[in-house]
């Protein structure tokens, strides 16, 4: 593995962001013929409001892709060093949530947040899914479970021995949490929709 300088680092950031800004769920949903996504539900890319179309198929596509475009980048970037593959991470999660081909108007990155850290740190994946899993089920919060093992997230890479890939999930997790800025409203306001909850 070579040692990595500024050029290979922005080239791995660029590469992430071109991977990350691919909109998946707009993609597949159009060529289901389904229209624009964006005209239903929250007006999100992601893969819960392509579920809102009533096909779980597709849903579940866009979910695997979302995640696939933040993991293959920083496998890929991750040949040149651990700069790189850091910088693609960040590129890819920056480019789901603000692709420039949609007016930087994207997802709220969980899946992708998802997918870079399968590529950086499986094992803190594995602790993820275990705390959104445990929260999900005793307080059938979607949203919440995964706010809370995201913050999670950069704490669980430190104490693995990866302050480098912390410090990445901790810019992550803070942006993250913005984009669910409604979904924190309505949890306070105790209107937030449940697991499960129909209407």
């Amino acid at each position: 593995m070579i040692e990595a300088g500024w050029p290979l680092i922005l080239a791995g950031l660029a590469f992430g962001y071109l991977c990350g800004s691919i909109p998946f769920g707009l993609i597949l949903t159009k060529f289901a013929g389904l229209g624009d996504v964006r005209a239903i539900g929250s007006g999100n890319i992601g893969a819960t409001n392509v579920l809102r179309t009533g096909r779980k198929g597709l849903a579940a596509a866009t979910l695997l892709l979302d995640a696939l475009k933040g993991t293959v980048p920083v496998l890929i970037a991750g040949q040149w060093g651990e700069g790189p593959a850091l910088a693609a991470g960040l590129g890819a999660f920056l480019g789901h949530l603000f692709p420039v081909w949609l007016g930087f108007k994207g997802g709220k990155g969980v899946a992708t947040f998802l997918g870079v850290l399968l590529a950086l740190s499986p094992l803190a994946l594995l602790a993820f899914a275990a705390i959104w899993l445990g929260l999900a089920f005793a307080l059938k919060y979607s949203s919440l479970s995964a706010l809370a093992a995201s913050a999670a997230t950069p704490l669980i890479l430190w104490a693995l021995g990866h302050p480098q890939v912390a410090l990445l999930f901790l810019v992550l997790a803070a942006l993250l949490w913005w984009k669910h800025t409604p979904n924190i409203r309505r949890l306070i306001a105790g209107t937030e929709g449940r697991i499960g909850q129909k209407g």
